[in-house]
């Protein structure tokens, strides 16, 4: 098995029961090991009451693109710290997109970028997330 196979299919499984991302229409566009790219469309429930995208909406795509590419080495990855800021808004009907950068890998941390993107390649999100990598594999 290659280690874009195993990267794939960790991702497949956790998506199986990933619920939220499911629920907020998040689609897979690529994964590699360190490496995910995930676009979604915005949808109304997804507003805010200033009738653009709520910045949780963003943070949670940026949140799954940061599971998907830390746990795709194979091991468990889990997130201790996570920030962002939002330099544009977006609206409804809006797609966007999400691709990781890993910044820094240990046996016991890693660090990644996330850069969501709206459809004009316009930064809208800049997100920085911190995992702990377990001891745990995803298959034995």
């Amino acid at each position: 098995m290659t280690n874009n196979t195993l990267a794939k299919d960790v991702v497949d499984k956790m998506m199986t029961d990933d619920h939220f991302s499911k629920w907020l229409g998040i689609e897979l566009v690529d994964i590699s090991v360190g490496k995910a790219i995930l676009k979604m469309q915005i949808r109304k429930e997804m507003l805010n009451g200033f009738g653009i995208a709520h910045g949780g909406i963003i943070f949670s795509l940026a949140d799954s693109a940061l599971a998907f590419a830390s746990n795709s080495y194979g091991r468990r990855s889990v997130s201790i710290e996570a920030s962002i800021s939002w330099p544009k808004s977006i609206g409804l009907g809006d797609e966007v997109v999400a691709e990781t950068e890993l910044k820094s890998l240990t046996n016991k941390t890693a660090i990644f970028d996330v850069n969501i993107k709206n459809i004009d390649q316009e930064i809208i999100g800049l997100f920085r997330g911190v995992v702990y990598r377990t001891s745990k594999n995803w298959f034995e």
